[in-house]
């Protein structure tokens, strides 16, 4: 197989059924939907320019729309939720999630629009770009935060952007409220985990009394500081936080994960103007992720 050649056979015919029509209903046919994710895969791997894909991809300018496309139309979320579906009924899929968030530095070429910074994010409609794009200035400049739930295989479950300063734990909710999968028989979709492994930086009370709430095991260290206010409150500070340390070992898995999403390189690093576009990049890769896991 040649290096270009990115999806084996199996894995193409695993996601052709799931894209749109190769033939829409009027106009002249699109180019082959293989050849163009191809090199949309291809482009997020070695972290080049679009202008820059090799001729074998077809033009440029269709890989790129086609992927904006797809970004915006939901097409790599319903995917991914297509796969979920079937890692599910084949009990792939581990509901033991770890949370966590890693950070991407942002290339200078994708920090040149306007943006809107300071306002509210809204993690409900993935379908509107937001006003600050993603992107916020943290230590070590403009960068973006990518948050992920995933199952106890290190694989994503969940993927949403935010900006580079954003905190970790309000992210905790947008993530668990978007946590739906289907079933693949009868009976209402799945968004409740078994466990919820997490570090320190998602620990607080409300965080801990949401997962009770849901019945989800919650597994995450409490810090020093919490600790201390606690007990200067005395009973009024609440029983001291259990920890199952066994079960917090496997928290390691989502970090062994994004060093797997970083492998893309215009993942590691964004150079994409548009949050859809950079987030939709790192969906396609959880589907590549699943797909190399199932097949």
């Amino acid at each position: 197989m040649s290096r270009r050649s990115v999806l084996s056979d199996a894995q193409w015919e695993t996601i052709e059924s799931l894209l749109p029509a190769q033939r829409p209903w009027s106009g002249r046919p699109r180019r082959d939907h293989r050849q163009v994710i191809e090199g949309i895969i291809y482009r997020y791997r070695c972290g080049l320019a679009w202008r820059d894909l090799p001729e074998e991809f077809g033009p440029w300018q269709t890989v790129w729309k086609r992927h904006r496309a797809w970004a915006q139309d939901g097409t790599w979320d319903r995917v991914l939720d297509a796969l979920l579906v079937r890692a599910d009924a084949q009990g792939e899929l581990d509901w033991s999630v770890a949370v966590d968030s890693t950070i991407c530095r942002a290339h200078q070429h994708g920090t040149n629009l306007a943006r809107t910074t300071g306002g509210a994010v809204n993690h409900k409609n993935l379908r509107v770009e937001p006003p600050d794009h993603a992107l916020g200035r943290s230590r070590g400049g403009l960068s973006t935060k990518i948050h992920q739930l995933v199952d106890g295989h290190g694989l994503p479950l969940v993927i949403l952007c935010g900006p580079g300063q954003g905190g970790d734990s309000p992210m905790l909710r947008p993530l668990l409220d978007a946590l739906s999968i289907d079933r693949a028989g009868p009976g209402r979709p799945r968004t409740r985990p078994d466990m919820l492994r997490g570090d320190k930086a998602y620990s607080s009370r409300a965080t801990r009394q949401a997962l009770r709430r849901r019945g989800i095991k919650c597994v995450i260290p409490e810090p020093r500081d919490q600790q201390q206010h606690r007990r200067n409150r005395g009973s009024r500070g609440g029983r001291p936080v259990g920890l199952d340390t066994e079960a917090y070992r496997g928290r390691n898995v989502i970090e062994r994960g994004y060093s797997d999403v970083k492998q893309w390189r215009a993942l590691a690093t964004r150079y994409d103007k548009l949050a859809l576009t950079y987030r939709a990049g790192a969906v396609l890769r959880a589907v590549t992720q699943w797909l190399n896991h199932l097949l």
